[in-house]
């Protein structure tokens, strides 16, 4: 299951606590068409989501972003413009 850093967990409570819209947490989705995920903001799961929580942070994956991401660890950090940003790196 996808693990998150102190620093993405963080991350991913301040981008729901700072929402105007009932936000409880991050969701990544895979288009199996495109390399890579989208990042969006949710209220709650979808059908067939997998939830993973970490240190009070929510973040729900779509199926296939769940099986890409199973071994994997989620980092996060904000760049020199202010600019979130998610990297992964396999779990030791």
């Amino acid at each position: 299951m996808l693990t998150l850093t102190e620093n993405a967990s963080t991350i991913v409570k301040a981008i729901a606590e700072q929402s105007e819209e009932d936000v409880t947490g991050l969701r990544i989705s895979s288009d199996d068409t495109e390399a890579g995920f989208a990042i969006s903001t949710a209220a709650q799961a979808h059908p067939g989501d997998q939830t993973v929580t970490s240190d009070g942070a929510t973040v729900f994956l779509d199926e296939s972003a769940a099986v890409q991401l199973d071994t994997q660890v989620l980092d996060g950090g904000v760049d020199e413009q202010g600019q979130v940003q998610f990297a992964l790196a396999p779990q030791g």
